[in-house]
């Protein structure tokens, strides 16, 4: 008599918990792929998980043993949060965000494609007149850069003369400044593989530099954004970058035009001709980029905000230097407003 009564009050109050216990919904829950694995439902084309009963339902997260479940209803389609916006019903294992510039040709194996994966990735903004120092400046840099080409004034099958150019990657549209490019062809997520991103200018000598030798500095100085020391003709603008002799690099300005070398540009600070950025430093970058940024004025004042401490990833390289030509070819193809230069720079700000 005492186990049957036993087992009528253990039924009561199992029927009591269960009715008080909220439901498990199954139309959105953060997925533990080590639970489940994915199948197809063979009426359409919705992913449903293999997986055992629900045996605890806590904070949204589930527990399995062994079954098979055939999901045709919407309601039961796999959200996973983790996912990137917009792809959040697709099973992970699925989901590529990532891309890179590599060339694939058009049949095969695409793997068969790429003997080698250029670590690096340059990027220049070109025009025919530069064509002859653009072509010295792409000499060095090695097969592990994918060179990219940003033809503002619109000409591209000129430069097919040089054997490099064929493996180039050439994007052309007239009157745009390189950061107009680099907003909307060099997304982080697109160039993720490259472990560091140099956007030049088209207008620098380079007799005096070498690609692979600056990445060997670059990391063994810890730089996240950095650039060449530079020599010019020209006055310059910030005595921060003006090459010295007798180091590898620098990270401060000693000079009377920087009464106060612990205050941006005497410190954290380089110029936007040729800056070099690591891949997570360029990923902030990306994002203070303004949409109507031009050329790009007062930038260089604000890359700052994006490493930490950015006296110790900030640097100029004097060992592998270049030469300012300070071609304004760009420039020439409209008119130079100086009040405007002031006004964009303080924008960016």
């Amino acid at each position: 008599m005492s186990s049957t009564l036993t087992a009528i009050i253990a039924a009561i109050i199992g029927f009591l918990l269960g009715t008080n216990f909220p439901a498990c919904s199954l139309s959105k829950f953060q997925i533990r792929s080590q639970f489940f694995s994915y199948g197809r439902d063979a009426n359409s084309s919705m992913y449903f998980p293999i997986y055992n009963s629900c045996t605890s339902c806590e904070n949204n997260t589930f527990t399995f043993s062994s079954s098979t479940t055939n999901f045709s209803d919407d309601k039961y389609k796999i959200f996973v949060p983790s996912n990137p916006k917009g792809a959040e019903t697709l099973a992970p294992g699925i989901v590529v965000s990532e891309s890179d510039l590599y060339l694939h040709r058009l049949w095969g194996d695409p793997n068969e494609d790429l003997p080698i994966k250029s670590k690096y990735l340059v990027a220049f903004a070109v025009s025919l007149k530069q064509k002859d120092n653009v072509n010295a400046a792409v000499q060095k840099f090695s097969e592990n850069f994918t060179i990219l080409l940003f033809h503002y004034d619109g000409h591209m099958n000129e430069w097919d003369e040089y054997e490099w150019s064929t493996r180039a990657i050439h994007v052309g549209t007239r009157g745009q400044t390189k950061w107009w490019y680099a907003k909307r062809f060099l997304h982080p997520d697109i160039v993720a593989s490259y472990e560091y991103i140099f956007i030049w200018d088209e207008d620098l000598g380079v007799e005096h530099f070498d690609a692979e030798q600056y990445i060997k500095l670059v990391k063994k100085y810890g730089l996240e954004i950095s650039q060449p020391a530079i020599e010019s003709n020209k006055d310059f603008a910030y005595q921060i970058t003006k090459r010295r002799t007798d180091t590898e690099f620098h990270k401060k300005a000693e000079d009377r035009k920087c009464p106060d070398p612990n205050e941006t540009p005497c410190t954290e600070f380089i110029e936007i001709m040729a800056p070099v950025f690591s891949k997570d430093a360029w990923r902030c970058v990306w994002h203070i980029i303004q949409n109507d940024l031009i050329h790009g004025w007062g930038l260089d004042f604000t890359l700052k905000k994006c490493v930490e401490p950015a006296s110790e990833k900030m640097g100029i390289v004097d060992a592998q230097w270049i030469f300012h030509h300070a071609v304004t070819t760009l420039r020439d193809q409209g008119e130079e407003d100086p009040g405007k230069r002031t006004a964009t720079a303080k924008g960016v700000l």
